[in-house]
């Protein structure tokens, strides 16, 4: 099996490098020479996830070629790369990226601070709202005065409770989506669906191809499931996918599951137009690779003026080639984990009885209320309220960023629950590290990229608002003069601070 799981063509590379923004040289700087400027290019598409990890690197006359330099020069620039660990090469195979030992590499997702810590730390970790009251009370009241009949059952339902699982079908098909609710499976939360689909899909070693960047806890469920994971790099700010180069992982490196975010992705924000969907699908099918589409930000749009695109399910409406997973944990409150999957009747049926050996049900009362909610009419009701808090939070922290931290970089999504910021060249472990001493938590780059990617990134969520929000960008100020000063160490403890 080869070393590197995708490829990158010469004039891909070559637009991508003319594409950076050379940063300016200090009085009397001396400009670089051509092979170092040309590996440190190279080095920082890697480390913003644009290349990915494990890619195939074009020969060095054919990157010679398209840069217009000698072939001196790229063999020189991929010596410097194979001295600093960000390339590696075998006769035979070619030269593929990598990223060197002792570089922050992305572990497991960032679990929410414990209660009693909140008063001194503001946490930016996870990308979840407080429960949309008085939904919240009266789903839980709802669903007690209907769990009798089911008290009197064993009270395991593989599949999910049949009322819930028409239910769910119906508003699939109210989208415009005929559904059955044997296409539907009830999961504990979207993670549970995932997993569920991974297990049956892609045994261990088998390839799953991501977004790049995508959520860091999927990333790490599908790690641990000892799948290979394929970075495709996405377009350029809120542009949503490039097909181009999901068409040639696809072909090269043959995933047998693809995961991506079609609606307000996580981390960018980004929003897949109708077209990238119908082409996404189209690929996928040519393949014969399973496309896992994550719906969770479906429902957060934020902007009045958006008309949001027909879901991806529309353009595989039997669920052959499409796998859609759904969940109550953004839309309505991350403590209610109840999920959903829709595909074919005998995908569903395999999911079903895969789950007996691991899971055998998700709990009634919860699924009970989220069809309560749905049923009464409840659910769009809190949905707007959670719409009406992230606005709010998102409006209040791009403010206060723009005015703390000037030269970090970002684009606005319409919707969704995160900001994917660039910052300022500093390094994001970093800043997540320091950011703690000074009394602000926050998920670095790396976490949401393949094997170190996003070193330059941070990701903020909508989750604080109003004096909140300007004080956690105060506090991320402040983490970034001492990371950019390099006195990183010895920071002041955080103050206390309440809302």
């Amino acid at each position: 099996m080869a070393d590197w799981t995708s490829a990158v063509g010469a004039a891909q590379l070559a637009r991508q490098l003319s594409a950076q923004q050379p940063r300016p040289a200090g009085p009397g700087a001396r400009k670089p020479p051509a092979y170092r400027a040309l590996a440190d290019g190279i080095r920082l598409l890697v480390l913003e996830g644009r290349v990915p990890v494990a890619a195939r690197l074009p020969a060095e006359r054919e990157l010679a070629l398209a840069l217009t330099v000698s072939r001196t020069t790229v063999a020189a620039a991929y010596e410097a790369l194979r001295a600093e660990g960000f390339l590696e090469s075998r006769r035979g195979a070619g030269s593929w990226t990598a990223v060197p030992a002792g570089n922050p590499l992305p572990a497991r997702g960032l679990e929410p601070l414990p209660p009693e810590s909140l008063g001194s730390m503001i946490d930016l970790g996870c990308a979840a709202l407080p429960a949309p009251e008085p939904w919240l009370t009266r789903s839980v009241q709802g669903a007690l005065e209907e769990l009798p009949p089911y008290a009197h059952t064993h009270g395991d339902y593989p599949a999910g409770l049949p009322v819930l699982r028409q239910m769910i079908a119906d508003r699939y098909t109210e989208r415009g989506i005929p559904t059955m609710p044997e296409q539907i499976m009830v999961t504990t939360g979207a993670m549970g669906a995932i997993d569920a689909i991974c297990h049956l899909f892609a045994g261990r070693g088998e390839r799953i191809a991501v977004e790049s960047p995508s959520y860091a806890n999927i990333l790490q469920l599908m790690r641990e499931a000892g799948a290979r994971l394929v970075p495709v790099a996405m377009a350029e700010g809120l542009r949503g996918w490039d097909l181009g180069r999901w068409r040639q992982v696809l072909r090269d490196a043959a995933p047998r599951l693809a995961y991506v975010v079609a609606d307000f992705h996580n981390p960018t924000g980004a929003l897949a137009d109708e077209d990238q969907r119908r082409q996404l699908v189209d690929a996928a099918r040519s393949a014969g690779t399973v496309l896992v589409v994550d719906e969770t930000m479906t429902e957060l749009y934020l902007d009045d003026d958006i008309v949001m695109p027909r879901p991806v399910c529309a353009f595989d409406p039997a669920g052959a080639t499409v796998l859609t997973v759904g969940s109550a944990s953004k839309a309505f409150w991350a403590g209610m984990r109840i999920g959903w999957v829709r595909a074919a009747p005998d995908v569903i049926r395999s999911l079903v009885a895969a789950r007996a050996y691991a899971d055998l049900g998700t709990p009634v009362l919860e699924q009970l209320g989220v069809h309560w909610l749905m049923r009464t009419g409840g659910w769009e009701q809190a949905v707007s309220i959670r719409r009406a808090q992230a606005r709010e939070n998102r409006d209040a922290l791009v403010a206060a960023v723009r005015a703390e931290l000037p030269d970090w970089e970002f684009q606005v999504p319409k919707g969704g629950l995160t900001l994917w910021v660039r910052t300022g060249g500093l390094s994001g472990s970093r800043l997540a590290e320091v950011g703690e001493r000074v009394g602000v938590r926050v998920p670095s780059g790396p976490r949401f990229g393949v094997d170190g990617a996003f070193e330059g990134y941070v990701r903020l969520p909508f989750t604080v608002g109003g004096p909140v929000a300007e004080e956690a960008a105060a506090r991320l100020a402040a983490a970034a003069r001492l990371v950019a000063s390099g006195a990183a160490t010895g920071a002041e403890p955080p103050r206390t601070f309440v809302a």
